[in-house]
């Protein structure tokens, strides 16, 4: 039998990792002097209310290994093969504290995801079609759809990302300054600016023509992520062909643990291209 384990930087939550046959492992956020599980005890008002009202930033950190570590072991001590995916290991350390620990484990391999969020998330269908095949060939088809994963996402602001640690320095200044509208998603693993453009309307334009400037996969899911308000998400929908819409299946209201490097109101669209 397969397993995988997921961290929540895909921003699967809790009630779905059944639809997903997955096991979420939550990270940490520090909001002031409080720990908290992602997703687990923290709310999404309670953590609007500390970011948008009381204009605490968050912190993130490794989730609990020594728990994750009990809970991989009585998978393989009963035979079973484990698969965990990681959020980008150019991000977070998750990834390599997590490899370290299973490297000598032959029924555990570890994907980083070189990603987040929603790009997570197709990683998870592509293992749920391919489940009759080898633990090498799961890996060997996640491993392969990777570099085709678009993440496309518009921040409202850009001080988040740059408090993070998770955009540059000139990045962050040019954008604040001129009031471009950055297309934020990964390249290599790392944050990485697509494009820039004026004004919130020829941004999304953008994304919406990058479905078919990047001929988007249809036989994956697109998937449409948000922090805080869909308001601009619904508007950035309303542009794309009647061709894809189809495909939007799932709409994403990112967990703590990536708005809060995101922050309030951004949004985005998440593909599989085919160039």
């Amino acid at each position: 039998m397969l397993k995988v384990f997921i961290d929540s930087g895909s921003s699967i939550k809790q009630d779905e990792a059944e639809k997903y046959k997955v096991d979420i492992i939550p990270l940490q956020i520090m909001l002031g002097e409080k720990e908290y599980l992602d997703g687990v005890n923290l709310s999404m008002e309670e953590f609007y209310h500390a970011l948008v009202d009381e204009k605490i930033f968050p912190k993130t950190s490794l989730p609990n290994l020594v728990e994750l570590e009990k809970n991989v072991l009585a998978c393989t001590d009963k035979g079973d093969d484990v698969i965990i995916i990681t959020i980008s290991s150019k991000i977070s350390s998750t990834n390599e504290s997590i490899t370290k620990m299973f490297e000598n484990n032959p029924h555990v391999r570890v994907i980083d995801s070189r990603m987040a969020v929603g790009g997570m998330r197709l990683m998870v269908d592509e293992i749920n079609r391919n489940r009759d095949k080898s633990l090498d060939e799961i890996v060997e088809k996640v491993n392969a759809l990777i570099p085709r994963i678009k993440i496309m996402a518009i921040p409202e602001t850009l001080e988040y990302l740059f408090r993070g640690g998770r955009l540059a320095r000139l990045e962050w200044i040019i954008g604040s300054m001129l009031k471009i509208r950055p297309i934020i998603g990964f390249k290599d693993g790392n944050v990485h600016v697509h494009a820039k453009k004026m004004g919130t309307k020829n941004s999304m334009s953008y994304i919406a023509n990058a479905l078919k400037e990047l001929d988007c996969d249809t036989n994956y899911n697109i998937i449409a992520s948000y922090t805080y308000s869909r308001k601009n998400l619904d508007e950035l929908v309303s542009m794309v062909d009647q061709k894809y819409l189809p495909l939007i299946r799932v709409y994403d209201e990112l967990d703590p643990a990536i708005a809060a490097h995101w922050g309030p109101n951004a949004y985005g669209l998440i593909f599989v291209a085919n160039k």
